[in-house]
């Protein structure tokens, strides 16, 4: 994995925030493999200050003790702007296309625009200056290679990791009241991708399943119609600690992603899905070939559903719920 660090002096480079979880997999790779790994990061909270203090290093550092410079999240805001680090062997993690994320994803600007060309053009041109190319799913690499131009010798994939120091496999404690029903968890940050009104129009559709009850963490706010259900607890925030406990408390956990028309749904992999199989629990994932390229239904904790169909995915709960309980009443 990432055979390209093997031997080398390495310069790590991070806009992140630095206890970011790609960043923590990218650099405990990094001090595997490599013969040294430097870091230039900052502890900012504001991305605004992080951007300006690494710019600041950036300017004052030699690249004269590195043979290879590895530069993280959103490469595109340092590799065109900084000619000294082509000096030496450039690998970037292209996490995210800026393109496909603003134009087609989020929709901040139309295609064709001039603010879409632009960030199309800063896209190739990133990939174009890279020598080695790491993308989250082998999905996602083909798209950089046919849309942006990226090299197909370039690609590597290195996929998500969940953070095992809290996310792991527990005892399942339900709070009161909650012993006989079927519990159902989704968190998220309500990004359209991940298709949080198909969760919520399938959970109308089960408003009558007094059995079934669903926890809904993220910041909803007003941003989408909710259920006419009193099924459903729904929680704003939570610290990862807690969020472990909530997930392990779950009987099944919603992984998506549900959106069924934006291409990025279909290319990556959520990286909750990456912690509810870290935490051992069952979770229903939205059919595409990117989730295909790690998870297989068959072994009791997977399950598909098309994309974008809220109707599939209510009866795919209904139906596993049932299970549960039938397995409950030792039927």
């Amino acid at each position: 994995m990432l055979e390209f660090l093997d031997h080398k002096n390495v310069l790590f480079i991070t806009t992140k925030n630095l206890d970011y979880i790609r960043n923590s997999q990218e650099l405990r790779l990094i001090r595997e493999r490599a013969a040294s790994c430097a870091v230039i990061g900052s502890g900012q909270k504001s991305y605004a200050k992080r951007l300006f203090s690494v710019y600041r290093k950036l300017l004052f550092t030699s690249m004269k003790p590195y043979d290879l410079v590895f530069v993280g999240f959103a490469p595109q805001l340092v590799v065109p702007f900084f000619r000294r680090l082509r000096k030496r062997e450039l690998a970037i993690d292209f996490f995210i296309s800026m393109y496909d994320t603003l134009v087609w994803d989020r929709k901040k600007f139309k295609n064709g625009s001039l603010p879409a060309r632009l960030l199309k053009g800063l896209d190739r041109k990133t990939l174009a200056l890279a020598d080695e190319i790491v993308a989250d799913t082998k999905a996602h690499g083909a798209y950089f290679a046919e849309e942006l131009g990226a090299a197909a010798g370039k690609l590597h994939t290195l996929y998500l990791e969940a953070d095992a120091s809290i996310y792991y496999p527990r005892e399942q404690k339900k709070e009161g009241g909650f012993e006989d029903r079927f519990v159902v968890l989704y968190f998220g940050s309500v990004l359209p991708l991940q298709g949080v009104p198909v969760i919520l129009e399938a959970m109308e559709r089960l408003r009558m399943r007094e059995d079934i009850f669903f926890y809904m963490i993220g910041p909803l706010g007003g941003q989408v119609k909710k259920p006419d259900t009193f099924h459903v607890r729904y929680i704003p925030w939570l610290s990862q600690e807690a969020l472990a406990e909530a997930v392990a408390g779950a009987d099944l956990c919603l992984a998506g992603h549900f959106h069924g028309t934006i291409g990025k749904a279909k290319r990556t992999i959520p990286g909750k899905a990456y912690i509810y199989r870290a935490m051992g629990k069952p979770m229903i994932l939205g059919d595409n070939e990117a989730n295909r390229e790690l998870y297989r239904e068959g072994d009791g904790r997977t399950h598909f559903v098309e994309m974008g169909n809220a109707e599939a995915l209510a009866d795919k709960i209904a139906a596993l719920a049932d299970d549960w309980k039938r397995q409950r009443n030792g039927e």
